[in-house]
């Protein structure tokens, strides 16, 4: 329940296409949560709606492997493409991890999403390796500074200056904190829009901006089982597609901002089909 007085979500939850866009996530949700496999064998099928969602997210951060390569690898410590799916994979087996902690203390979160996505802090820090200890304590796991610079593949948009940045995480972090009764789908869209429009760290922020949306999806309780991987509905709706739809978050219109919550829930039931997939394999005993 909402303790904001003033809540600009619910304001959004309202926008043209958005009813509809939430009815249809949350009935597509009901459907996969209602499946037989999911009441016998739910672990599995997080298993691998975690393993897959990584690889999308990757996939969107420039690193596109095939599946089998993903679950093949051990060793992700190789070149950028190699530390980009690592950090992927690390994200998605932390997310769940932080549920507890989102709600009070969201940038204690997003800090601890970009040390966990760093891995290899030389390469979080965009650095050459043996480069000083001192930068790489400088630049992971906090707001980036004026002058630094910023690896984000795919997201050519402005980059706001420090001082936004700070101020509009504060503006996200109270949002979260005071609650909304606006429906989870709104809330994860702002969420991911934000965090990719501020680019806050200097390495790894489209990684970290899909992962927070994937913990409000689970820790709001429409998808409790992380069953239902957005970043899988991102990647197959096409870098393009995201792009376009990102920019229309960025204009701040209300068409835009419509297009974009709708474009999440397009994915969000996008991870959906995705799972149920994998629960009629596990059913068939293909998987």
């Amino acid at each position: 329940m909402s303790t904001n007085p003033a809540d600009p979500l619910v304001a959004l939850g309202a926008l043209p296409g958005v009813p509809d866009a939430v009815d249809s996530v949350r009935k597509a949700v009901d459907r996969v949560y209602g499946h037989r496999v999911m009441r016998r064998r739910s672990t599995e099928v997080t298993s691998e709606a975690a393993l897959r969602g990584a690889r999308a997210s990757a996939a969107l951060s420039g690193a596109d492997w095939a599946l089998e390569e993903v679950r093949r690898r051990t060793d992700f410590g190789g070149d950028a493409e190699a530390r980009t799916v690592g950090a992927a994979l690390r994200l998605g087996a932390e997310a769940g991890q932080l549920l507890s902690i989102w709600r009070q203390s969201p940038m204690r979160v997003l800090a601890r999403l970009h040390l966990v996505a760093a891995g290899d802090p030389e390469a979080a820090a965009g650095t050459a390796p043996g480069a000083p200890a001192r930068v790489v304590a400088d630049t992971v796991g906090r707001p980036r500074r004026d002058g630094e610079s910023v690896d984000e593949p795919l997201i050519e948009a402005p980059l706001p200056g420090a001082d936004e940045v700070a101020g509009r995480l504060e503006g996200l972090a109270d949002l979260i904190v005071a609650g909304s009764e606006a429906p989870a789908l709104v809330t994860a869209a702002v969420v991911h829009g934000e965090l990719l429009a501020l680019r806050p760290f200097t390495s790894y922020s489209g990684l970290v901006a899909r992962a927070a949306e994937r913990i409000v999806l689970i820790g709001s309780g429409l998808d409790p089982k992380a069953v239902c991987p957005a970043e899988v509905g991102h990647a197959e709706q096409g870098r393009a597609a995201y792009v376009a739809a990102f920019e229309g978050y960025l204009s701040g219109t209300p068409d835009g901002m419509a297009a974009w919550i709708a474009h999440c829930g397009r994915a969000v039931e996008l991870g959906v089909r995705e799972s149920t997939a994998v629960c009629e394999a596990l059913q068939r005993g293909a998987a």
